[in-house]
């Protein structure tokens, strides 16, 4: 899949910002274009228009920071948008894909997991959203279809962004689906400018594009933003309904990792996690497998 470059980015946002929002007037003109024209924009930032022109064509080298932070005081660019936005400019021409080794948790990311214990599930996620670890309760809680020892082996991690719109299993587990979608493209994107020349990120990409019309439809609307915390709204095929935020906590020795934790939402969640945590742990003392899903 073709990667994004600096200028593709910056005419989907111009597209986005209208004059009335940065306070133009247009004294009823027709407009060709649906958002900014690029001498306005160029006009706004503080910059010349031709030159404007060359760095939206990619002709005009690497932009000065100064000129990318006026460019995304203008088109309205939250934190994550900005930083996607430099990430972007700084990115070669023509990056070279080189495949990366296998991602390894920290040993202080496995030791933080370990001391959450089963009560509350959590999950240590990779770069492109692989399984890295996790506990057995939270395992049981977003993937119990998945082998627990699945993230051992690198060949057989599970990966978040595939089960997600890949896996029908996986898919009805979430009723807030399309929230969630949004936020994992979005997250792909950021990570994707970060880190323009991982073969392996760029194969997923591609991958999902081409078998998911749902993530070919949400990578076109072009939006980025970090992951960090949310709400998930379960529909457990074992527990039921279970609501529960999640939280990233990222890891200093291995920034590209991150550990995601949840906790209820309300009484009947926590009564279904303390019910999920149980059952993890008769399973763990005799030794059975997890249950298969409720159909």
């Amino acid at each position: 899949m073709e990667l994004e470059s600096l200028g593709a980015y910056l005419k989907a946002r111009r597209d986005r910002v209208t004059p009335a929002d940065v306070g133009l007037r247009t004294y009823g003109t027709t407009r060709r274009v649906p958002g900014l024209r690029r001498e306005e924009l160029a006009h706004l930032a503080g910059v010349s228009a031709g030159y404007y022109t060359r760095l939206e064509q990619g002709q005009a080298g690497t932009a000065s920071q100064q000129v990318l932070d006026a460019l995304a005081g203008v088109l309205r660019l939250d934190p994550a948008e900005t930083v996607h936005l430099h990430n972007l400019a700084r990115r070669p021409a023509a990056p070279r894909l080189t495949r990366p080794r296998p991602e390894k948790p920290h040993p202080r990311v496995l030791a933080l997991l370990s001391s959450l214990g089963e009560t509350t599930p959590a999950v240590v996620l990779g770069r492109r959203g692989d399984v890295l670890a996790w506990n057995r309760t939270g395992h049981a809680l977003v993937a119990e279809h998945v082998g627990f020892d699945a993230p051992d082996d690198p060949a057989r991690r599970p990966s978040v962004p595939r089960m997600f719109f890949l896996d029908p299993l996986a898919q009805d587990l979430h009723q807030n689906w399309e929230q969630l979608a949004r936020t994992h493209v979005a997250y792909l994107r950021l990570t994707a400018g970060r880190y323009p020349t991982d073969a392996r990120l760029a194969e997923l990409i591609g991958e999902l594009a081409m078998r998911s019309r749902d993530f070919a439809r949400l990578w076109a609307r072009g939006e980025v933003a970090d992951c960090t915390v949310g709400t998930m709204r379960l529909r457990h095929p074992t527990v039921g309904g279970v609501e529960v935020d999640y939280q990233v906590w990222l890891q200093p020795e291995s920034p590209d990792h991150r550990l995601e934790v949840y906790t209820p939402n309300d009484t009947a969640s926590a009564d279904a996690l303390r019910l999920l945590s149980d059952q993890v742990a008769e399973r763990a003392v005799i030794g059975s497998p997890a249950p298969g899903p409720v159909g």
